[in-house]
């Protein structure tokens, strides 16, 4: 028997590398396409780019690695299908139940990593890959700056009528930083660099003029001229050091030290909801005496306070599901490989198809589907119509009920559907019209 499983391991091994390395290489194409406008802008380098890659695949894998198992699982069982291999183990007395048995172990096995996976090795490259991103997208500030179209930070808005290189030329600068009145300071050419560890931005401005209004009086109009001049620009908002943003993301974070915010969040609501009882009685208390202007007043504000806690309550239940929600994901994907193998299987024996297509075609429409509800699932979280555990734990109660539904029916019948004489089929109508 020990030979049997290490052979039904073996058919499903190469079958789920080669899916894994089709599939990522696939995703790593999409963000090949959508990371090559940054690349040419900010001129990054070769090392760079590949780290962003490098920190971009374990993202890609927490997707690839169940998607791979539903591809290795219908190419192997199919194989054995199409090689009348089943019908001669069934001959032997050994059922579907048995062959299925070391692949469902291995994918069992294989969710308990995706579970460390998702938690330990995940969040961390996730964390890596935005400062990475940050750094990649402040390199050269310059090219934010959009010739032609007035740019706002913040207090500021920067046009330039040109970019050539990393030099704006027609600068035009207005700054809202310090008096009521806008203060215009224009260039006939200048840079845009980064200071204070990339916190903030730097604008060295040559040849130009400075105008400003005198805020205690307005009638008074200065202008000065000058040759270069500096000028800081606000903070980006990142809190940049040497190793990058502190700041972390729900996707950065792992379970434990989501649940601990939840905790806290929860804690805070406690609080806030004590403060809601006291404005409450006070409020009440307000009404029992006599209307008189300065209670109307009081009344006022302490409805305001009230509509303030209620709304910051809000917010930390919406926080609070937004957390649940991402840390039932890590699970639910994880096992997703299970519950694939228990769809693979059975969709492999009873299509008889081995061909890389055909399976590649049928598990992407079983994913799509899959990956579709669990996003849906996930904005419904969000806006709070479900829970956070049914969002996203349904398709996998779903497909694990599917799935078992058709290893009962291939135990009884090998060949429910015949995927390669539908495809004939379809090719014969197409011809024909």
């Amino acid at each position: 028997m020990k030979i049997l499983e290490v052979y039904i391991l073996k058919e499903n091994f190469k079958p789920f590398l080669v899916s894994l390395v089709v599939t990522t290489f696939v995703m790593l194409l999409d963000k090949i396409i959508d990371l090559l406008n940054l690349i040419i802008d900010k001129n990054l380098d070769i090392a760079m780019i590949a780290s962003i890659f490098g920190l971009s695949l374990p993202f890609m894998l927490a997707l690839t690695v169940p998607m791979a198992v539903l591809l290795a699982s219908i190419m192997s069982f199919g194989r054995l299908s199409i090689d009348n291999e089943l019908v001669a183990f069934k001959s032997c007395g050994i059922n579907i139940y048995t062959l299925m048995r070391p692949t469902v172990i291995a994918a069992l096995l294989l969710s308990f990593f995706m579970v460390y996976f998702n938690n330990a090795i995940l969040p961390e490259t996730n964390h890596m890959l935005k400062n990475l991103m940050i750094r990649a997208h402040y390199r050269k500030p310059v090219t934010s700056i959009i010739p032609g179209t007035f740019n706002t930070m913040k207090n500021y808005t920067i046009y330039a009528k040109d970019r050539i290189g990393e030099e704006l030329y027609g600068i035009i600068i207005y700054s809202r930083e310090s008096t009521k009145f806008p203060q215009t300071i224009s260039a006939e050419r200048g840079k845009i660099l980064l200071s204070h560890g990339g916190n903030s931005l730097k604008a060295v401005l040559y040849n130009g003029q400075m105008h400003e209004r005198d805020p205690k009086n307005p009638q008074k109009y200065q202008i000065s001229e000058f040759r270069k001049f500096t000028l800081n620009l606000p903070d980006l908002g990142y809190k940049i050091n040497e190793r990058g943003t502190d700041y972390r993301g729900d996707r950065e974070l792992s379970s434990k030290a989501m649940l601990e915010i939840i905790e806290n969040k929860r804690s805070e609501i406690f609080s806030v909801q004590d403060e809601v009882s006291k404005i409450i009685t006070k409020i009440e208390n307000l009404k029992m005496d006599s209307l008189r202007v300065i209670k109307k007043k009081e009344l006022k504000k302490n409805y305001n306070k009230l509509n303030l806690r209620k709304d910051k309550i809000k917010t930390l239940r919406a926080d609070i599901r937004k957390y649940q929600v991402e840390v039932h994901k890590k699970y639910a994907i994880a096992f997703a490989c299970l519950i694939f193998v228990l769809i693979g299987a059975p969709i492999g024996m009873m299509t008889r198809t081995s061909g890389v297509g055909m399976a590649f075609s049928v598990s992407a429409i079983v994913f799509l589907i899959y990956y579709g509800s669990l996003t849906l699932g996930e904005e419904l979280a969000d806006r709070g119509v479900i829970s956070p555990f049914i969002a996203m734990w349904i398709s996998n109660i779903i497909f694990c009920i599917i799935g078992i539904y058709l290893v009962v029916i291939s135990v009884k019948e090998m060949k429910f559907i015949d995927l390669n004489k539908v495809k004939v089929k379809i090719l014969k109508l197409l011809s024909i019209k």
